[in-house]
């Protein structure tokens, strides 16, 4: 009998021959650690989607959760949802958008008056979006103008005038800018425009509304005294284009200043805002020379 030559053991084989296998727990606790990572994020999703349907005792502990402004919003929006759907039984939380016309948190006041302006018999909702036209923040009160045209009521123009107009951003403290976005930069309401640094601080500008950098006034480098004007902010197009159809409805001729600018052929004013513009100041011009 032939007796077969020896196989050669590398040092790589002997190596791997030796190495145990993964034990039970470390397979669990690794099987534990993936599973965490794969799920976690579709958790963050679920309790974030404002799309997911809450129960009735959800809506009503979501209304109560000033400690998490988001489930407030969400409650909201799902209300918004039944009253498309005239849905009566949301009427027991009904006391509750009123009293969240006053919340101190500026995007949960925001979604209230858009939900307030759902339902125009409901009682304490005119008077609430009333009052909100006094708020702080300029687009609560241009959504709060916006919710009173469906009752019927203009009281809210110059608010929705303001939703039309460019915003200008100022320098909060004298000093050199050491960040600057450019000029045709899409920002949202909060989106840092700048940094202002001097001896004692640094000072973050940014936006008070969505929209687009149409103008910036102070290159990174440059000095700045406070108060000087940093940049200018073009309303975003969603907001002009609910303030144009607005303005069909109420829309005085002092307002034509506000809307004519809309109906220019530029590459930032889309074909949909700039027809919706000439329909404004079309019905605004009929309803101040009706046809004998």
């Amino acid at each position: 009998m032939t007796q077969a030559a020896p196989t050669e053991t590398s040092p790589t084989a002997e190596l791997h021959a030796k190495r145990p296998g993964m034990s039970t727990r470390h397979r669990v606790l690794f099987f534990v650690t993936a599973w965490f990572i794969a799920f976690m994020p579709l958790m963050f999703w679920w309790n974030t989607w404002f799309g997911r349907t809450l129960s009735d005792k959800q809506v009503a502990e979501y209304l109560r959760d000033d400690h998490h402004p988001r489930h407030i919003q969400q409650a909201l929006v799902q209300m918004s949802e039944r009253i498309s759907r005239h849905d009566k039984a949301i009427a027991q939380w009904y006391p509750d958008l009123v009293r969240l016309s006053t919340h101190p948190v500026e995007e949960v006041r925001n979604t209230d008056a858009w939900v307030l302006g759902q339902d125009t018999t409901a009682p304490g909702f005119h008077e609430a979006l009333l009052k909100m036209l006094r708020d702080a923040s300029p687009l609560v009160r241009g959504n709060a103008a916006l919710a009173l045209v469906r009752y019927g009521d203009a009281s809210g123009r110059p608010q929705i005038i303001e939703l039309l107009q460019s915003k200008t951003v100022s320098a909060p403290i004298s000093g050199r800018v050491i960040d600057a976005d450019r000029p045709g930069t899409a920002i949202r309401q909060g989106g840092l425009i700048a940094k202002i640094q001097n001896e004692q601080q640094t000072s973050e500008v940014r936006s008070p509304i969505s929209g687009r950098i149409r103008s910036v006034f102070a290159q990174t480098g440059q000095n700045v005294q406070s108060g000087a004007e940093l940049a200018t902010i073009d309303p975003a197009v969603d907001q002009a284009w609910e303030a144009l159809r607005a303005l069909y409805l109420i829309g005085q001729p002092e307002d034509l200043a506000a809307v004519t600018p809309y109906e220019r052929e530029l590459p930032e004013i889309p074909t949909q805002l700039r027809e919706q513009a000439l329909l404004t100041e079309k019905a605004i011009r009929e309803r101040a020379n009706p046809a004998h």
